[in-house]
């Protein structure tokens, strides 16, 4: 018997839900198998009582499977907690002294990005966005950021599946259009939100990644266009990859 086949049973699922969170796609019960170690056959036992308490969701086709709402829970709650909350607050905090606007960190949700997170701007005209607001996936800097991280089929599936709706005249509502803009973005490593989203807003995103180099969440800011244009966006780049980059330092560390 493996030594993974030893482990106490009640750490298995805990085992299940690292080896999906760690997989830039949904999994099916013989690919998490054969992360973990473990038969096919207790895989599927495991997963079946993670999907039947809310853990876990099969995608549509009923092969795949990925977190669901309670697993989501867990992490953002443990993102949110202790000492790193702390930590992650001073280094947004920083990120708004240096671009003088607000700063957001957000993740995926089911219906678009969460922000958990959110340092204000002193200026007294500014959007208000409140912690736990949900903003879409195809109009937001962050949004896009997420859209982008993800392989190119699974960014295709989900784009497919959105609803494009327009906000604003800039909006990407064509799926070819926006997967255009979501390859450049996979390339170049950024996101800019011009005014998709509200009028007159401006933002601009860059992924914070696990140490494996997946998407995990978003670190954004954004002001009126009154104050901010591409350039000035652009010119702050770097100020909020030095953060994604002491971020994933802070959450990721053993």
């Amino acid at each position: 018997m493996s030594s993974i086949e030893r482990m106490p049973t009640n750490l298995r699922p805990l085992l299940i839900l690292e080896a999906l969170g760690e997989s830039s796609s949904p999994m099916n019960p013989t690919e998490i198998g054969r992360a973990i170690g473990l038969p096919k056959q207790t895989v599927h036992r495991v997963c079946a009582t993670l999907v039947e308490q809310g853990f876990l969701i099969y995608e549509q086709n009923g092969k795949r499977l990925r977190a669901a709402r309670r697993s989501r829970t867990i992490g953002a709650g443990l993102m949110y907690s202790s000492h790193l909350h702390v930590i992650r607050r001073q280094i947004l905090e920083n990120v708004a002294r240096q671009v003088g606007e607000t700063v957001n960190f957000a993740v995926p949700e089911v219906s678009g990005m969460n922000y958990l997170d959110r340092v204000e701007t002193d200026w007294a005209f500014r959007v208000q966005l409140p912690i736990g607001t949900n903003v879409p996936f195809h109009c937001t800097a962050s949004g896009k950021t997420y859209l982008a991280s993800l392989l190119p089929n699974d960014r295709a599936k989900l784009v497919s599946a959105l609803n494009l709706q327009a906000h604003t005249s800039n909006t990407f509502t064509s799926p070819a259009a926006l997967m255009k803009e979501l390859d450049s973005i996979s390339k170049q490593g950024y996101a800019l939100d011009n005014e998709e989203f509200l009028d007159d807003m401006l933002a601009i995103s860059v992924p914070v990644r696990h140490a494996s180099g997946r998407f995990v969440a978003a670190i954004a800011f954004h002001g009126p266009s009154i104050r901010l244009n591409r350039e000035k966006l652009l010119a702050s780049k770097p100020v909020l990859l030095e953060a994604a980059r002491q971020l994933k330092d802070v959450l990721f560390e053993d």
